[in-house]
């Protein structure tokens, strides 16, 4: 997972050169690639490669695209548009779990990769839909003559976005938010059977947070269409208070149902979370720039996000108990929460001074000249016009 985010940068580099259809094609071959090869593999140390870097790069190449793509057909309904594709995988969160046990029980776990391939082959042909409808800068240096020449450094790595001062903000926040947030997904199974044994059906956690991930995604994907600009924001900012509140609330479940409850909840804020990552990009950064904005933020998402499941793994190994792990997993998203409320602040100040800015030279001759011509027409006038006129 941290190597799928960890390419992001490099993957919104190449989506700006080459478009996201190519991008997104060549990322699904890579990965059926890694996945083919790892159903060959019997040993643990290959796996880091064909599984580990492969698969996950060739997975990273054709995930961010598919963020992308969806701004260049819809700005209206974006966060509705972004709600229904992200809920795809929280579908599959519920059924794949219980589809790979019966796999991996019948045919074995190279068989069941096998079959897995399927899925990327899928992904493969899917990516041929993808028509941008904004030029990438291949089409934007290459002209009509269709040669490619490499632009500049400055194009290829836009940095620029993080002269915007609620990008920046926004950018370094989320990862300030994510240090826990994957501890939940890591160590719930754990956490049940040290405190409820094998007594407990765990996977339905599983279910419960892949069903309200999705319906979440659908609800706030709505609500965000109309939410103006880039108060959105406080649609994350709620998402990561209920994440943080939920995950502290964790070890303090001792009855079955209660954990069920939490996991209900934090699927539901969780997918509100997700699902207006994209359109607030947009708000901030504009379509343009928004490739590499998604790249970069996810890029800066992989290090909390892989860094806080050991870290929590290290703490149980240590005290014997999950509990002090899931109550400091709930921290880092109420502290990043806290800094994205500034955000809408900040770009609303941005925009005013953006429109309080001097005019350029060429649009202050044009002014001249329209005010010379119409002094000029006034005082051609008879005067009895101008008395009527005015």
């Amino acid at each position: 997972m941290g190597m799928v985010f960890f390419c992001s940068p490099i993957v919104s580099i190449f989506t700006d050169l080459f478009g996201c259809r190519k991008v997104a094609v060549v990322g699904a071959a890579v990965g059926l690639v890694g996945l083919l090869s790892s159903s060959f593999v019997s040993t643990i140390e290959p796996l880091y490669f064909t599984y580990g870097i492969l698969f996950a790069c060739g997975c990273s190449f054709a995930y961010q695209p598919s963020l992308v793509i969806l701004g260049h057909y819809f700005k209206k309904r974006l966060g509705l548009v972004n709600g229904i594709v992200t809920a795809g995988s929280s579908l599959f969160t519920v059924s794949l779990p219980f589809l790979l046990r019966v796999l991996i029980d019948s045919v074995d776990l190279y068989n069941t990769l096998r079959v897995l391939c399927i899925l990327m082959f899928v992904l493969f042909l899917a990516g041929f839909t993808y028509k941008p409808l904004i030029p990438n800068t291949k089409d934007k240096e290459g002209g009509k003559k269709g040669k490619f020449k490499l632009p500049p450094a400055k194009k290829i790595c836009n940095f620029s976005v993080f002269k915007v001062l609620s990008y920046r903000i926004w950018a370094f926040g989320i990862p300030a938010a994510l240090f826990g947030y994957f501890v939940p997904y890591v160590h719930l199974m754990n956490h049940v059977k040290d405190r409820f044994g094998d007594s407990v059906p765990e996977e339905v956690l599983l279910l419960c947070l892949g069903i309200t991930s999705g319906v979440g995604r659908l609800i706030f994907g709505r609500v965000a269409d109309y939410i103006p600009g880039a108060k959105k924001i406080y649609l994350q900012v709620a998402s990561f208070f209920f994440i943080g509140l939920m995950s502290m609330m964790i070890p303090l479940c001792n009855v079955f149902g209660a954990l069920v409850a939490v996991c209900l909840f934090m699927g539901l804020f969780d997918g509100c979370f997700i699902c207006i990552m994209a359109p607030i990009a947009f708000e901030l950064v504009g379509a343009q720039d928004v490739s590499q904005a998604i790249g970069f933020l996810l890029g800066l998402m992989s290090v909390p996000m892989t860094v806080g499941p050991p870290i929590a793994g290290l703490l149980r190994d240590k005290l014997g108990t999950y509990d002090v792990a899931f109550y400091l997993a709930g921290v880092p998203p109420l502290i990043g929460g806290a800094i994205l409320c500034f955000i809408p602040w900040v770009h609303e100040r941005q925009k005013l001074k953006e429109r309080a800015k001097p005019v350029d030279g060429e649009t202050t001759e044009k002014m001249l000249e329209n005010e010379s011509t119409l002094v000029s027409d006034t005082t051609g006038k008879p005067v009895k016009e101008l008395d009527s006129g005015f």
